[in-house]
């Protein structure tokens, strides 16, 4: 349980990129502000460990990186800048079920009706606590959501299958991720951007914040997770970023929660425990039997 609680501090977290996006960075650079969140955390992340990936591990750095960092990171930004932050929190809800496919397909788990019914029941809940009335819905804002949580879901889904080296720490392996990342983003919004929008003290603030506590530390917490939980358990754990951005949206931008968010919160905390409980009818394993940290898979 300490190390699931662990974990779940990186979602609740990233639960506070809506309302950092929105209010304090400056608008229209979504691709320089994932940019800022990754690469100079990987760097920092890289100078502290001064460990290095090592033969098939620059290949698999680099595509954990893209999918984890690179193409996950701008692509949540341009969602939380094109749509409320209720829709887009509720397009990424939906990676616990992307995650349970691709547990059958890329991990040959067997099937669970039990993960996916948790899953879908956990998205739902999200929907009824941030999706209002009002809720305005662009396309390009929701497949890139949808996108995000499609990246999202493989990156956590080929960590789980690759693990994490032997003797590589998960600060060093959040590092290269983070700088493979950043590096893939660098290029891209030189070109899509161009220059950088000037950066006053609030704006400072808010990549700070995202780039120390919502790149560096919680991707360390997160990827550690990863390597060492049950993949589906962790994926579920996501559905805190949206439950936190809705506590933040009430809290600071004085938004309203009724019964029906009320109800969601209930659904999609059941959702988030559920994910953490043993399959009926199964003991759980111990801790003998499981696979050791860090073990290729």
């Amino acid at each position: 349980m300490p190390r699931t609680a662990l974990t779940a501090l990186a979602p609740a977290t990233w639960g506070t990129t809506y309302v950092v996006t929105t209010e304090l960075l400056p608008q229209g650079h979504p691709l320089f502000a994932g940019l800022l969140r990754a690469l100079p955390a990987g760097l920092i992340a890289l100078a502290f460990t001064r460990t290095l990936p090592r033969g098939v591990w620059w290949g698999k750095a680099a595509v954990l990186g893209v999918l984890n960092i690179g193409l996950l990171f701008p692509l949540l930004f341009i969602a939380a800048e094109r749509l409320p932050g209720g829709v887009a929190a509720t397009l990424t809800a939906v990676t616990p079920l992307i995650v349970a496919v691709l547990a059958v397909t890329v991990l040959h788990e067997s099937p669970s009706a039990r993960r996916f019914a948790w899953g879908l029941v956990g998205a739902v809940g999200v929907g009824l606590v941030v999706i209002g009335p009002n809720a305005a819905f662009d396309v390009v804002g929701i497949a890139a959501g949808l996108a995000g949580a499609a990246a999202m879901a493989f990156g956590v889904t080929l960590t789980k299958r690759w693990g994490r080296p032997t003797g590589v720490s998960p600060t060093a392996f959040a590092g290269w991720q983070l700088t493979a990342g950043g590096l893939f983003l660098a290029p891209v919004t030189a070109l899509v951007e161009g220059p950088p929008p000037a950066i006053g003290p609030t704006a400072a603030l808010g990549y700070l914040w995202l780039g120390l506590v919502g790149g560096l530390i919680t991707f360390v917490l997160w990827f550690r997770g990863v390597t060492t939980l049950p993949v589906t358990s962790v994926a579920v754990l996501g559905l805190l970023s949206p439950l936190v951005a809705a506590v933040l949206g009430a809290v600071l931008l004085g938004q309203t929660l009724g019964p029906i968010q009320l109800v969601g919160f209930g659904l999609s905390l059941a959702a988030i425990v559920a994910g953490q409980l043993p399959a009926p009818n199964r003991a759980p394993r111990s801790v003998a039997s499981r696979t050791p940290e860090g073990t290729p898979r």
